[in-house]
Parts: C-alpha cells; sequence; structure tokens
C-alpha cells in the first residue's frame, strides 16, 4: 500500500483543521449583525440580561437559543480585557466564493483593496468597513501574515464584515496576475512614488481599479510592487506626510469612486 505524498497529508490536515475553525464574535453590533446574516453559520450564542433586551429584534433571526448569563459570569474564550457589552456569538468563519466570483462580476463597483500583510485586526476591520462604505467587491488578503476572521476585527468592522467579502488567498501575486486578467488596473500606493494617486486614476479612466496597500512600515514587499502597474502617492502638506493603513485605504476608496 503506497503512502500519501507529503503535500496531500498537510492539505488534508488543513482542510480538517479549517473546517473545525470556529469564531468568538462580540460587542452588540457585531453580534446583531452576524444574527441578522443569512449566511453566517452560528453555533453559540452567551448574552447578559441587558445584552439579551438590546438584541431582542435580533435573536429570533439567529435561530439559537441564547444562554443568559450574569456579567460576572460571562465566561466565553475571548480576551478578557475585551469591550464585549455582555453579548458573545461563536460562528463558522463566512464564506465568500473564489476570487473570480466575487470580483469579475460580483455586486458593487469594480474596485477592490489589496493588503499585503496588514496584520493588525483593528486596521483591517477599518478597511473593510471604509470598503463597504464606497461600494468596494472585495477586500483581499494573504492567508499568511494577514489579519484572519476575529471578533476584534469584526468589532472595528462595526458590522462590514458580514457584509463585505473578505478573500484571504494563498498567493497575493498570484491575485494581482488574475485580476489584471480580468481587466483590473493595479495601483500600489507607495509613498516615494513619483506620481499622485489622482494623476494615476486619471490616467486609468474609467477602467475596473485595484487599490494596493502594504503594512505601515514596511510597505509593499518587493514582489507586490513589481506586479503593480502604476505605484502613486497620496500627496500631503508641508514637511511631513503619513496616513495609517486604513486611513490610506479611505481616502485612495474615495479617490478611486469619485474620479471623473
Amino acid at each position: 500500500m503506497s503512502k500519501k505524498p507529503v503535500w496531500v497529508i498537510e492539505k488534508e490536515r488543513a482542510k480538517r483543521a479549517s473546517a473545525a475553525e470556529t469564531v468568538w464574535l462580540f460587542g452588540i453590533h457585531a453580534v446583531r449583525d452576524a444574527l441578522l446574516n443569512p449566511q453566517r453559520q452560528k453555533l453559540r450564542l452567551v448574552l447578559t440580561k441587558n445584552a439579551a433586551d438590546r438584541l431582542a429584534d435580533a435573536i429570533p433571526a439567529g435561530g439559537l437559543e441564547p444562554e443568559i448569563v450574569e456579567p460576572r459570569k460571562f465566561d466565553v474564550p475571548i480576551d478578557p480585557e475585551s469591550v464585549h457589552q455582555g453579548a458573545a456569538l461563536e460562528v463558522k468563519p463566512l464564506v465568500w466564493g473564489s476570487l473570480d466570483d466575487v470580483c469579475a462580476g460580483g455586486e458593487g463597483a469594480p474596485l477592490v483593496v489589496l493588503l499585503d500583510r496588514v496584520t493588525d485586526p483593528h486596521n483591517v476591520g477599518a478597511v473593510l468597513r471604509s470598503a463597504e462604505v464606497f461600494g468596494a467587491r472585495a477586500v483581499i488578503a494573504p492567508h499568511r501574515h494577514s489579519a484572519p476572521e476575529t471578533g476584534a476585527l469584526a468589532k472595528t468592522a462595526s458590522g462590514a464584515l458580514e457584509r463585505q467579502p473578505y478573500l484571504r488567498v494563498p498567493n497575493l501575486a498570484d491575485a494581482m496576475e488574475s485580476l489584471r486578467g480580468m481587466g483590473f488596473t493595479l495601483i500600489g500606493l507607495e509613498g516615494e512614488a513619483e506620481e499622485t494617486l489622482g494623476e494615476a486614476l486619471a490616467a486609468v479612466g474609467s477602467r475596473p481599479v485595484a487599490l494596493v496597500l502594504g503594512a505601515e512600515g514596511p510597505g509593499l514587499r518587493e514582489k507586490t510592487r513589481e506586479t503593480c502597474d502604476r505605484l502613486a502617492r497620496i500627496p500631503f502638506a508641508a514637511g511631513f506626510g503619513s496616513l495609517n493603513v486604513s486611513n490610506a485605504a479611505a481616502v485612495s476608496l474615495y479617490a478611486a469612486v469619485t474620479r471623473g
């Protein structure tokens, strides 16, 4: 009997781990939006009496009988410092579908955001929120070295995690090439770029745009930078200019959707 190749064993192990993965969402807004999301698989709902009263409109849609606990006995596996507001919901991660399905013909403007090794869940949550506001089709990040779906991310996203596709792909450069094949122009945000974002967007015209942002500090990796079609900077006044990656994403998304 032949043994399975190592790569097959590892793939099967990863698939089993993914199937077993669950996420604890917390906070009134994040829990309410998840309860109201029919695409979200819900497993366990833990609430204080006060939180149950505040979520009374959403609990029936969730299809779960809540576990009502005393505030001092709110024993769920989340960071004790988390501001949970007496509400926590165990769920399965969302499955949005393939890159092609979401980006080639999905809902929203022909606009996506790619995050190169942005690992802070608060930054990613804020980017998801901006992406939803400006109608982007997806936020895309690599499986490794990116923020996974967590309660902290969901709370920062203020409900956007339930509605805004967040795709984590095996290889960011490959995803960029796929987007190029769909007709997207890849614009990398780089502080030292000669071209401004406005100039880059004007040159692109009405074609679909993929905005590529790197982590604060290291910025875009060399491979990511080389895969972009254009590099552009957000102009700033005086001798200082530095934006948090989530703020840079919001500015760039606004510029993309309001281009002439």
